[in-house]
């Protein structure tokens, strides 16, 4: 009898407890993707009402053991843990939406079109501003020059940025404008550390490379507190639309964290960032004297610094161990010099602040691994979790290195199929096969985080995960994929933009898969990204981001 009333007591006493906690919510699924191996698929997850997953199992299982809980049932949807772009830029894909969008452009015509119809809600005398153009998708693949744009601006400073944001384009009045503040004419044969003036007969041509396009940026007006607000406001609207409840943002000023932190404080940052200090500066001074940086409220952080090595691929300033296969004397630019880089990732080790190096070019990529294992030593095995940020051309016999060194190859698979109808031109047929290369990463043991580097690319994970699975474009060219041995499955896609995108923020036990202790991230769609034809994965259709248990993003 005794038995029995203990029995009893404790049964009484736990239906009490569910119903004095109505915070807990069961929601179950057509199927639920954890990423977690150990308990790969489930029917049902359970969080309480600080947004923290209680159990994951099956539905039977989870109403049983929460009997009093809250319930959502979504026979037909598909749930998956919350997708995290590893690389991209908040700030900078706010300012894209708020300006000139060149992307997708066949011509010079066509993008001059776009320009006119923009300039139509500009004020007087405001600088036209855009992005998105490449020449490689243009008649004759040429560079463009301001004189292109003079006629069309004759007195209005224009200023558009390439799509992957390593050069501009401006006309004359925007040139007139850097000049007039610059230290030197931009006339002649000199060149700023790190950059390249195009000229035609010793002028200007219109195209300012890398560290060039300072001159042009510091002659713009610097946007308001309005404009920032409105930026920050309208990119993390976007991201969770796009089914993002995370993102690696790299390259965050002290005054964009500043930002951040208000809207943290405010409660208006509807997913995590987690930023990365832009090099080494303000912001890296600000981890060395007061320490790594966590807001309360778990939706922002600053651990990390954002370093540069290179240039980019498209532009040809990606730095290259012999010469560009289609511009014989170039072998592209460093925008850091060896020396200072280290300096830099010494002082990033001594402040315990994780490191990220942007590489894209086999030799940038080279120095960067020479300088982090010169640095780190046998402390490379001490989970560090350095990173390279794109990892885009690599020696062959450079890959092996990442993985013993404890570095993570943090790449973009639309990338690949944004480059692919020119970047074997750039680097011909034998170097082109450690480009891209992510079946090799694994191969050699190296952990793959995946991101779009928005607004370079869409920040919308679903066109990752097609780009990843399939290598080719949205028309499928082409057929069979370009390099395809180099192809993820789609599981290992997801993993990337999941559980290895967490591993790599150093926030594995937090997010990235559905787990108890974590965080009830998690996007909700309408087919299963596992089992639908690899074809269709960027037309899935999503139904709602959640982050900590809550939506923030609901189709209508």
């Amino acid at each position: 009898m005794r038995h029995f009333l203990c029995g009893l007591a404790l049964a009484i006493s736990a239906v009490a407890a569910n119903a004095a906690e109505p915070g807990i919510t069961v929601l179950t699924a057509a199927r639920i993707h954890t990423s977690n191996p150990q308990q790969p698929q489930a029917e049902a997850i359970a969080w309480d009402r600080s947004g923290r997953l209680l159990a994951v199992g099956s539905a039977q299982e989870l109403h049983a053991r929460y009997p009093q809980a809250s319930r959502i049932d979504k026979p037909g949807a598909t749930v998956i843990p919350g997708l995290i772009d590893a690389h991209g830029h908040v700030m900078g894909l706010g300012y894209a939406l708020m300006r000139a969008d060149l992307t997708g452009t066949r011509s010079k015509d066509e993008a001059i079109a776009r320009l006119r119809e923009y300039e139509k809600q500009l004020p007087a005398g405001a600088w036209l501003q855009g992005g998105g153009w490449d020449q490689n998708h243009w008649p004759g693949k040429a560079f463009p020059t301001a004189a292109d744009l003079d006629a069309a601006f004759p007195d209005r400073p224009v200023w558009l940025e390439r799509v992957d944001g390593h050069a501009g384009w401006a006309n004359s009045a925007a040139l007139n404008a850097a000049a007039a503040i610059a230290a030197q004419p931009l006339e002649g044969d000199w060149h700023p550390q790190g950059g390249r003036i195009e000229r035609i007969d010793g002028q200007p041509s219109g195209v300012l490379v890398d560290r060039a396009m300072d001159l042009v940026n510091a002659a713009m007006p610097a946007p308001d507190d309005a404009v920032r607000e409105q930026a920050l406001r309208t990119a993390v609207r976007t991201l969770v639309g796009h089914g993002l409840t995370g993102v690696h943002d790299m390259g965050v000023s002290r005054q964009d964290l500043a930002l951040m932190k208000k809207f943290a404080d405010a409660g208006q940052l509807p997913l995590r960032i987690n930023a990365y200090a832009d090099g080494a500066g303000e912001a890296l001074e600000d981890l060395c004297a007061d320490g790594l940086y966590r807001h309360p409220g778990g939706r922002l952080q600053m651990r990390g610094v954002k370093l540069y090595m290179d240039g980019a691929l498209g532009s040809r300033g990606a730095a290259l161990l012999q010469d560009y296969s289609d511009d014989h004397g170039n072998r592209g630019l460093l925008l850091t010099e060896p020396a200072a880089l280290e300096s830099a990732v010494r002082k990033a080790r001594d402040c315990g602040v994780q490191v990220a190096t942007h590489a894209i070019g086999d030799r940038g990529n080279r120095i960067v691994l020479d300088t982090y294992a010169g640095v780190l030593g046998d402390d490379g095995k001490n989970d560090r979790r350095w990173r390279v940020e794109h990892a885009q051309v690599v020696a062959l016999e450079d890959i092996p290195r990442f993985a013993p060194l404890g570095v993570i190859a943090s790449m973009q698979p639309t990338h690949a199929t944004s480059d692919m109808p020119w970047a074997q031109d750039r680097v011909g047929a034998q170097r082109i096969e450690g480009a891209y290369a992510w079946q090799r990463f694994l191969a050699s043991g190296a952990k793959l985080a995946l991101g779009s580097d928005f607004p370079v690319e869409s920040p919308d994970p679903r066109l990752g995960l097609y780009a990843a699975v399939t290598r080719q474009d949205r028309e499928g060219q082409p057929p069979g994929g370009w390099l395809p041995a180099q192809k993820l499955s789609p599981s290992e896609a997801l993993r990337g933009f999941t559980r290895d995108a967490a591993y790599a923020g150093r926030d594995e036990t937090e997010v990235g898969q559905l787990a108890p202790g974590l965080r009830a991230d998690f996007v909700m769609l309408a087919q299963d990204p596992l089992s639908v034809q690899a074809q269709a994965l960027d037309d899935l259709e999503i139904l709602s981001t959640w982050v900590d248990g809550r939506a923030v993003f609901e189709a209508r």
